[in-house]
């Protein structure tokens, strides 16, 4: 397997919110020390020291009123295009059909382009969290190097070699990075078609208007033939998890599936994969992405071209829809298998909570806390002693088998 260097970005979307929060806010002046010079004229006029502090007082005061007004006429401003939105646009003589909504695709919040099957799964399991690990990108690292992430990721990559050999490429741009992805899949679709097990399966597409991406554990087909996708858990404790973790593994593979499906049946478009990721289909692709598209027989040079090749390959491809969601449950120390459990598989509930999930990031609703019932997750989270959700009026009971129904003070 052809592995990218880099992320999806050059810099995700949280990092550059993070960077930009630590860069120094600048003085609106300065101040500036002037030495006296015992060699100055004689015929040159001396103020006085009262008159300097005069006239820096006054000039700061006219600098103050300045910011005052300043933001006073913002807030005006502000006040009349929430009244009325089109109310400034035909004051210049403009059309509503001119107004952006037509043009470039608006960005989700945080500035994102796309969403991951990741992101969404851990929007269903805690609003509140998710967004503030995107407001304080340092504590989401730091919950990163946990010991039982890296134990999961070192098993999930253990799995993939066992079948597939990874392949570092250097990547120069977003445009590089999703190029290996195409790659990856091109050389996995012959095998899959052919009956054989592939893993780490790249899906994308654009669900409910927005582009959604993730990767596949594993596709296999089973006994009865059918096409089985399977989805690697691995857990601290050797048990099965409750039901909320539950209904969000049930939430990841179904997202896998829509995703898998639209592209085997042909719902994916060129623009799919240029337009609503923000990607330039005209740009060349790096060295090192040119050199494996060679070895793999593609005469391709740009990005573009690129796309078209893998859609002309996978429109060619006789892949079936998924059969079965299966989710596998391993522990961590041991390695040994928990159990396995077959996911439900709802397409109108599933539509359901994804439109109003992506209406969080859409900006047409604010982030919401977990539920009364679910309130033991806030144990584990490292934003319990600042999260605004609880001190709104919940807290954890005393004991993890209190009362679920009980009301909670807002005391952290």
């Amino acid at each position: 397997m052809e592995r990218a260097c880099e992320d999806w970005g050059d810099i995700s979307d949280s990092d550059l919110l993070y960077s930009a929060a630590q860069v120094e806010k600048q003085e609106p002046y300065e101040s500036v020390t002037c030495q006296k010079d015992d060699t100055r004229n004689s015929n040159q006029v001396t103020v006085p020291e009262s008159l300097h502090r005069q006239v820096h007082l006054i000039l700061k005061m006219h600098f103050y009123s300045l910011i005052y007004i300043y933001w006073l006429v913002a807030c005006k401003t502000e006040e009349r295009s929430e009244q009325s939105p089109f109310k400034m646009d035909e004051e210049r003589g403009l059309k509503r059909k001119c107004r952006p909504e037509g043009g470039r695709r608006r960005q989700l919040r945080f500035w994102k382009r796309h969403l991951s099957v990741t992101t969404l799964c851990q929007q269903a399991w805690c609003e509140m969290k998710l967004e503030y690990d995107f407001q304080k990108p340092h504590i989401r690292r730091e919950e990163q190097k946990r010991t039982e992430v890296q134990t999961g990721a070192t098993i999930h990559l253990v799995r993939e070699l066992e079948i597939q050999e990874v392949i570092s490429i250097n990547t120069q741009s977003r445009e590089d990075f999703v190029a290996v992805a195409l790659l990856n899949m091109l050389h996995m679709i012959p095998l899959l078609e052919a009956g054989e097990c592939v893993r780490e399966f790249p899906v994308f597409g654009v669900l409910e208007g927005v582009h959604v991406m993730g990767v596949i554990d594993e596709l296999s087909y089973n006994l009865k033939g059918e096409l089985v996708l399977n989805e690697l858990k691995t857990r601290r404790d050797d048990s099965l998890p409750r039901t909320a973790q539950t209904e969000c593994h049930n939430f990841q593979v179904g997202l896998y599936k829509l995703l898998f499906d639209a592209m085997v049946r042909g719902e994916l478009r060129r623009e799919h994969m240029v337009d609503n990721p923000q990607l330039c289909g005209s740009r060349g692709l790096g060295d090192g992405v040119l050199a494996h598209t060679a070895k793999a027989g593609l005469q391709v040079a740009t990005f573009g071209e690129m796309v078209d090749a893998f859609l002309q390959s996978l429109s060619a491809s006789v892949l079936p829809c998924i059969d079965l969601l299966q989710v596998e449950y391993r522990h961590q120390a041991s390695c040994g298998l928990i159990g396995t459990r077959v996911a439900s598989f709802d397409a109108t509930k599933l539509r359901a909570d994804l439109r109003d999930y992506l209406a969080y990031w859409r900006g047409q609703r604010e982030s919401r806390g977990v539920d009364i019932e679910e309130a033991w997750k806030c144990r584990f989270c490292l934003h319990r002693e600042i999260c605004a959700w609880r001190k709104s009026g919940y807290q954890l009971p005393d004991t993890p088998h209190a009362s679920k129904r009980s009301k909670l003070t807002d005391t952290p």
